[in-house]
């Protein structure tokens, strides 16, 4: 599970064997979780637990560090 980005006690990784789907990266805060799809746009697929005030920064970090996480995911998983 590489770690793409720790910051204010959010987590964004991706997990190792999902290289079949879309780019994505999962986020994590205590019990709280998500997934977020980067192509073929940023689009949210769940976030479960956050509270309004965290789905905000989530959304701020994503496009903050889209395409630093579109580069990670290809450089794991190739293209």
């Amino acid at each position: 599970m590489p770690t793409l980005l720790s910051v204010n006690g959010f987590r964004f990784f991706i997990y190792s064997n999902e290289n079949n789907e879309p780019p994505h990266v999962h986020v994590l805060k205590g019990n709280s979780y998500g997934k977020i799809w980067l192509e073929p746009e940023i689009e949210i697929v769940y976030l479960e637990g956050f509270n309004h005030n965290e789905v905000k920064k989530i959304q701020e970090l994503v496009f903050e560090n889209y395409e630093n996480f579109k580069k990670k995911w290809y450089e794991y998983f190739g293209k």
